[in-house]
Formats: structure tokens, C-alpha cells, sequence
């Protein structure tokens, strides 16, 4: 983090795109942080306003087109490579899949605020083979307030920056965790009632 941050204040936009990028991609680079340290600097005149938001989107957009890219193009082979490892039946698959065509939009708009699952809307576009125009829109929208939010809290917020990004990470994990467990009962449940439902048809 302390390394991240060191290249972003001496290094500036081209960098923040490379660390943005990656971090969509997967590596540990803590990203609300970095937005909110990005929007710190622009407090202190250090980035311009528009040109630090606008980087850093550009490269979170481009670590979600990347994972966009490597769902449509393996994640159907490993979802049947580790089907029997995970328990999931073809059955489930298709009901996951489903699920993801009827509320994948969301999923691409809200994911960013949640960390853990912005990995992997993107992933899971792919792997239902979103069309690549509705998924580019859906995850512009979402990176668009994700950055413009938390440049614009690292600004408000001053010098107390990195206590209050550190409470509202915490809170943004917690609503990750509800969320994962809320649409696994649901998963859950749906399957049950179709179990039930079955031999009465």
C-alpha cells in the first residue's frame, strides 16, 4: 500500500491507471484506498481533480474488460473442471447462469462498492456470455460512481482520510459477506422448492 501510494504521488495518472487495472484484475491492492488517497492528493493540489478520477476509471474499466475477457473465454471450462469439487450440478450451473442474465446489470453497478465481488461480476459476465456492449455500459456506470465517490471522500475528508476509509471498508465488507450469504439462501431455497415441487408435478 505504502509502495502504491509513493508511485501515485510521484509518478501520477499513468501509473494510477496500471494500479487500477490491476486491481480489478485481482492483486491485492486495496482500491478504495487508493481512491480515497487519489482524492487526498487532489485536496492538497497534487492531482488535478478531473484527470485523477478519469484514470483511475479508465483503469478500473480495463481490469473489468480484462476479466470480462478471460470469463468468456474460460469460464465455462472451469466451472466444468471443478463442478464435482464445488457440488454444483449442471442443474445449479444453468440456475446460477439465469440468475446472472436477470439481475447481472446490478450485479456489474453494485459489485464495485463490494469488496471481494467486484473480482468477480465481471468474471461471471464473461462466463454467461453478456453481450460485451450491455456489460462495457453497465460496468461504465458502476466504475464511474465507485470512483467519482470515493475521489471525492478522500477530498472532503482531509487529513482524517485514512481512519474514515478504513471504518467504511469495514462496513462495505460486511455488506459483501450479507449479500454473498443472502443470494446463497436464495440459491438454496429455490432449489428446495423445486425438490418439493418436483414430484407433485
Amino acid at each position: 500500500m505504502q509502495l502504491a501510494m509513493h508511485w501515485i504521488t510521484v509518478h501520477g495518472y499513468g501509473v494510477i491507471v496500471v494500479l487500477f487495472a490491476l486491481g480489478l484484475f485481482g492483486l491485492p491492492f486495496p482500491n478504495e484506498w487508493l481512491l480515497a488517497y487519489i482524492g487526498y492528493l487532489v485536496f492538497k493540489g497534487t492531482l488535478h481533480p478531473v484527470s485523477a478520477a478519469a484514470a483511475a476509471f479508465f483503469g478500473s474499466l480495463c481490469g473489468m474488460v480484462i476479466n470480462y475477457c478471460l470469463g468468456r473465454s474460460f469460464g465455462t471450462h472451469l466451472i466444468q473442471k471443478f463442478s464435482r469439487i464445488l457440488h454444483m450440478s449442471p442443474d445449479k450451473i444453468d440456475r446460477v447462469h439465469e440468475w446472472f442474465r436477470h439481475s447481472g446489470r446490478l450485479g456489474l453497478v453494485a459489485g464495485y462498492f463490494l469488496p471481494g465481488v467486484r473480482h468477480v461480476t465481471a468474471l461471471a459476465a464473461g462466463t454467461v456470455k453478456m453481450a460485451f456492449t450491455e456489460f462495457l455500459l453497465f460496468s461504465a456506470i458502476g466504475g464511474f460512481f465507485w470512483t467519482c465517490s470515493f475521489v471525492y471522500l478522500g477530498y472532503v475528508l482531509e487529513e482524517r482520510w485514512q481512519q474514515e476509509t478504513r471504518r467504511i471498508h469495514h462496513m462495505l465488507e460486511m455488506a459483501s459477506l450479507a449479500g454473498i450469504i443472502i443470494a446463497g439462501a436464495y440459491l438454496v431455497g429455490r432449489s428446495i422448492r423445486k425438490k418439493r415441487a418436483g414430484p407433485r408435478a
